[in-house]
């Protein structure tokens, strides 16, 4: 496969997650620690300024100004066995490492936010936050390689916000999002597929091997809609629209000949389009979510929560993946045909959310929290699973503690397990028209992940 099939890839399993609160994949999934202790049912509490992601509206419902800032801390075990694959010509199979785990590093995810009273009516927001960043590692010689070995993704949004507070009853909010992609991968490649007439009796399967590694980087904007509705006291609802995003992931991509043939064969091989460096691009859509939230406050102590919420997964179904140069692929010595890209095909669904909470007030600084909820994997079925995306149908179950100091320091500290459904993945070998020599794979996946989290909020 190609570098640019690299790049693109990456990117595209950012655009699909970015958007997501509680998100499958490897979006973070929580980028409020007061909303974590309730499985992120809790957006139409508007508890502090954290509100800003979840329901802009809720600044309004703000009474003093106030900075929260935040940090999760995840721990993600993605772990497959059982692993087999063969190179594109179908006949041979892929030697290496067939289990093991590919999440080696902690992922901290920093966020701030801030809300200032401009007036009784108007308040004004800030929100600096993480929406996913992961990484996936496998061993250079895993016998899934061909696939993809090696993918990190890294966002990070800046959102401005306003809320507009009607009158009692009645608040809205909108916020405009810059959002910065950054992803980095690697995948490694067989060459003898598109240059056959080298005799694979030079050194075997193994010595035609090489591999990319592609770096891209964008920035791109989008919009937050949110309204918040009072119907009594003790009942709210609220509705939240986060925008799709498009983003024009820009980078390199470089290509690195590993075995001993690809070494010797390198000038060959650039006069087909692997040159050592060049520019690689892909366009790709993040999902829009819509959110329908309510809360009930049942007595002077304990508030209920709930939150169901549909994420336009769709728009992932195909990707174009554009190199600079033209290459050879697995058809040009019977074709002469030359391809300048990849396309992939994950035909991922439209997803809903589903969570419910509480929150308990034991004592008068002390309050106990708690949620659970459904989240559906976008993913259809195995055979159009990535293996750095392994997702499946998960569940949060989330506990937290918010602790007040004072009316105007507030501590919030909670913990989530996220249990995610085991999954299988079957490559398929790749149709040899464009810039991509995988043949077929296949491996079983077991998942989890911790996370941990910590929020300040100064109210003033």
């Amino acid at each position: 496969m190609s570098a640019r099939l690299l790049k693109p890839l990456a990117l595209l399993t950012l655009a699909a997650l970015a958007q997501q609160a509680a998100a499958s994949g490897y979006h973070f999934g929580t980028q409020s620690v007061t909303a974590q202790g309730t499985a992120n049912a809790a957006a139409a509490e508007a508890d502090d300024a954290s509100t800003l992601f979840y329901n802009t509206a809720g600044l309004a419902k703000l009474e003093n100004h106030e900075i929260s800032v935040a940090a999760n801390m995840v721990l993600p075990t993605i772990k497959y066995s059982d692993a087999a694959a063969k190179y594109y010509d179908g006949s041979t199979q892929v030697a290496g490492s067939n289990s093991g785990k590919i999440t080696d590093s902690t992922v901290f995810a920093p966020h701030l936010y801030g809300a200032y009273r401009l007036n009784e009516r108007t308040t004004l927001g800030l929100g600096v936050y993480v929406p996913f960043g992961s990484s996936t590692t496998y061993r250079d010689d895993s016998v899934l390689r061909f696939h993809l070995n090696k993918l990190g993704l890294k966002t990070i949004a800046v959102e401005p916000a306003v809320a507009f507070k009607i009158n009692d009853k009645h608040a809205v909010g909108v916020g405009v999002i810059a959002q910065y992609a950054e992803a980095k991968l690697r995948k490694s490649a067989d060459w003898s597929s598109s240059m056959p007439a080298v005799p694979p009796a030079l050194g075997g399967r193994p010595a035609f091997e090489a591999h990319a590694d592609v770096k891209g980087k964008d920035w791109a904007a989008g919009f937050q809609l949110s309204w918040l509705y009072d119907i009594n006291e003790r009942a709210r609802i609220g509705v939240n629209y986060r925008s799709h995003v498009s983003h024009t992931l820009r980078g390199t991509a470089e290509w690195t000949a590993d075995g001993t043939v690809a070494k010797a064969q390198r000038a060959a091989f650039a006069a087909n389009g692997y040159v050592a460096s060049e520019d690689a691009q892909v366009k790709i859509v993040t999902p829009e979510m819509l959110s329908v939230h309510g809360m009930f406050k049942a007595n002077s102590r304990l508030k209920l929560f709930a939150d169901v919420s549909w994420t336009r997964h769709s728009r992932f179904k195909t990707a174009e993946l554009k190199f600079e140069h033209a290459k050879a692929t697995a058809t040009t010595p019977a074709t002469g045909r030359r391809s300048d890209s990849t396309t992939i095909t994950p035909n991922w669904r439209n997803t809903f959310k589903v969570g419910v909470g509480g929150a308990y007030q034991l004592s008068e600084p002390l309050q106990l929290r708690a949620g659970i909820a459904f989240d559906q994997s976008p993913v259809r079925s195995a055979d159009s699973r990535l293996n750095t995306l392994p997702d499946g149908n998960r569940i949060w179950f989330s506990a937290g503690v918010k602790y007040a100091f004072n009316k105007n320091h507030v501590l919030d500290v909670a913990y989530t397990h996220v249990h995610i459904n085991d999954t299988e993945f079957k490559g398929a070998r790749a149709s040899g028209n464009d810039v991509d020599s995988k043949g077929e794979a296949r491996a079983k996946f077991n998942n989890y992940a911790n996370i941990f989290g910590v929020q300040y909020s100064y109210k003033f």
